[in-house]
């Protein structure tokens, strides 16, 4: 590390600092990266996936404007349920808060973290959100264009986009 100087380093001001170089993505990595426990990383990645699972859940709610209580049980039920992370109804608020406040699009959203979701996140993602915009029964036009407009970014196909929602109808059954 040096201080620097108008983005000039100048004077060094400490000890040696080491780091990793990853040749495919050409970032500079801790040298904790070459320890880390497979395992643990996936269990993290997984973690992390649920996370945006139900972000992308309630912004698909919060595609009319508008939650209602069906829709507040349905996003409980998928975390708790579904994804097996415990949701009390005060985080749900604040989530749908957050979302509200910053005024981001499911669209948006999911077209930023996609790309790095697996087949299986990709279709866990999509069920969780179909159940949270079928909350009330019948979905609402803002709604069903986002879920048609994740379909063309997940890159599936129809008869793979009918099949998870058919998966999805049979999910909600047993939750029921």
């Amino acid at each position: 590390p040096f201080l620097t100087i108008y983005f000039i380093p100048v004077i060094p001001i400490g000890g040696q600092e080491f780091h990793v170089h990853c040749a495919g993505c050409r970032q500079k990595w801790d040298t904790g990266v070459l320890t880390l426990d497979a395992a643990e990383e996936e269990a993290l990645r997984l973690e992390e996936a649920i996370e945006e699972i139900l972000r992308a859940s309630v912004l698909v709610v919060l595609a009319d404007d508008v939650i209602s209580e069906a829709e507040i049980q349905a996003l409980l039920k998928i975390s708790n349920e579904v994804l097996h992370r415990p949701l009390e109804r005060e985080e749900l608020g604040q989530l749908c808060s957050i979302a509200q406040q910053r005024g981001v699009r499911v669209i948006n959203y999911v077209r930023t973290i996609s790309h790095q979701w697996s087949p299986d996140t990709s279709r866990l993602a999509l069920q969780c959100m179909f159940l949270a915009a079928s909350a009330e029964g019948e979905l609402q036009p803002p709604q069903m264009e986002g879920l048609l407009e994740i379909q063309q970014i997940l890159g599936l196909n129809d008869d793979q986009f009918q099949g998870i929602i058919e998966e999805s109808l049979l999910l909600e059954e047993s939750l029921l």
